[in-house]
């Protein structure tokens, strides 16, 4: 059924006029994980808790050019987790009719929020938004919101939740995007404290050679 749907999203696509308005948005899930890529972006606030999971990437030729965000709202006294996943949207050149997702690992507790988009170009660098540890008997949420720039420059902000402070942003992939992504996430706790998403990497790949 999956193979199905992909056959009848490509033909769709493929026929222009009739669809042109339509957007078809497919998970890549690990599919495209042999991508060759140049660089890592990283920040140096993510917090402790977790192991990093598995990567995931846009197919070849595409680049992240939006996103959305699993946020858990405020549990008010509650155990609250704030950003729970990150889910990056993949677009090949100017065409944003056909995009795939990949978001690695993300938590069990809240909503996907609407996509974001770069005006044009891609996403080329990020913030991240991050608690620190509350220490023995406090409640830890780690990574709250996160912050992307556009190759065109505006900055997008998600709807997170607003526990701790911004880092630095990362280094800035200069020839091409940020193209995969892979999450550093702490297990379901079992009715303990949960903190979920801790932090995060992405991959930049170079621009495709004409």
């Amino acid at each position: 059924m999956a193979s199905l749907f992909t056959v009848l999203a490509l033909l769709a696509v493929l026929s222009g006029g009739l669809c042109s308005e339509k957007k078809f948005l497919l998970r890549a899930g690990q599919a495209f994980n042999s991508r060759q890529y140049r660089s890592v972006l990283t920040v140096s606030n993510g917090e402790k808790f977790g192991n990093w999971t598995w990567p995931e990437m846009c197919p070849d030729g595409f680049y992240a050019v939006g996103f959305s965000l699993r946020v858990e709202s405020n549990q008010y006294g509650s155990d609250d987790t704030a950003l729970n996943g990150i889910r990056l949207i993949c677009a090949k050149d100017d065409s944003r009719d056909f995009l795939y997702s990949i978001e690695s690992h993300t938590g069990y507790f809240g909503d996907w929020s609407s996509p974001q988009y770069c005006p044009s170009g891609v996403l080329t660098s990020f913030q991240l938004r991050v608690e620190s540890h509350q220490g023995l008997f406090g409640d830890d949420t780690a990574a709250n919101n996160i912050k992307f720039r556009c190759s065109s420059n505006p900055v997008l902000e998600g709807p997170g939740m607003h526990w701790g402070e911004y880092g630095h942003w990362s280094e800035t992939c200069t020839d091409g995007g940020i193209c995969g992504i892979e999450a550093k996430m702490e297990d379901y706790q079992l009715g303990l404290d949960d903190s979920t998403l801790n932090d995060v990497r992405f991959h930049c790949c170079d621009r495709q050679q004409q």
